[in-house]
């Protein structure tokens, strides 16, 4: 569609891929349900407290910034931009999220699962090589350039990286409004209060210092994101 900026579109077809799919979530019994804070000023509908209807706004089902390139200067040179019903709480009950994603060169998102969904990436930009690893360790790998598209399902590990010699950006679509993420390597070895390193050394097979050294590693990037993130919503 000539004169169409690229990420509408993508953000169309998303739409349009989660308007056909179940969602994971429950089906809303209500047109929708604005999650607020308080039972101020709110309804109890579906077992959610909902802002009353005549109080909500077209701003409780808008974002506006999607477009704007995301800082990828970190160690994994990547940044993943969750947009769930934290975020735009007009989302809530609906079953369904979204994320942009931006990678620099050689910029990887790490190994990770999402509990609650299954997800649909679209790439805009860049060359991505991505791919999941099935219960039965089957591993389902492709490389995606733009305009292409990959599905992750629910519960599977799976991860991006920017195989390409310019940025990449890509965005994903969830089928829940908090599909939540557990990234391996920091769950594992960033845990608070820390996992017994003997676990850890048997099931890695590694030598302690090694699982020692990596624990106060990711220890302290879990720190580092808390107060990002902290930052950002203070």
């Amino acid at each position: 569609m000539k004169g169409v900026p690229n990420y509408l579109v993508a953000l169309a077809l998303m739409a349009l891929a989660c308007s056909i799919a179940s969602a994971y979530d429950p089906a809303p019994l209500q047109d929708f349900c604005v999650a607020v804070n308080s039972s101020t000023d709110a309804v109890f509908l579906n077992g959610k407290f909902c802002k009353d209807p005549k109080l909500v706004t077209p701003d409780d089902f808008f974002f506006a910034g999607l477009n704007t390139p995301r800082n990828t200067s970190n160690q994994l040179g990547s940044n993943v931009d969750m947009l769930p019903v934290d975020t735009i709480l007009g989302l809530n009950t609906l079953g369904v999220a979204l994320a942009r994603l931006d990678f620099a060169p050689n910029g990887v998102n790490s190994p990770h699962i999402h509990p609650r969904a299954s997800e649909i990436l679209i790439v805009l930009e860049g060359t991505l090589y991505v791919g999941f690893v099935t219960s039965e360790n089957s591993f389902f790998t492709k490389t995606l350039y733009a305009g292409d598209l990959f599905i992750f399902p629910i519960g599977l590990i799976h991860f991006q990286i920017n195989v390409g010699t310019t940025n990449a950006v890509a965005f994903a679509s969830f089928g829940s409004q908090n599909p939540g993420r557990i990234t391996i390597s920091e769950n594992l070895f960033g845990a608070n209060p820390p996992i017994y390193p003997e676990v850890l050394v048997k099931a890695f097979q590694l030598d302690t210092n090694v699982v020692e050294s990596l624990q106060k590693k990711f220890s302290q990037l879990n720190t580092n994101v808390v107060e990002s993130v902290q930052k950002k919503f203070s």
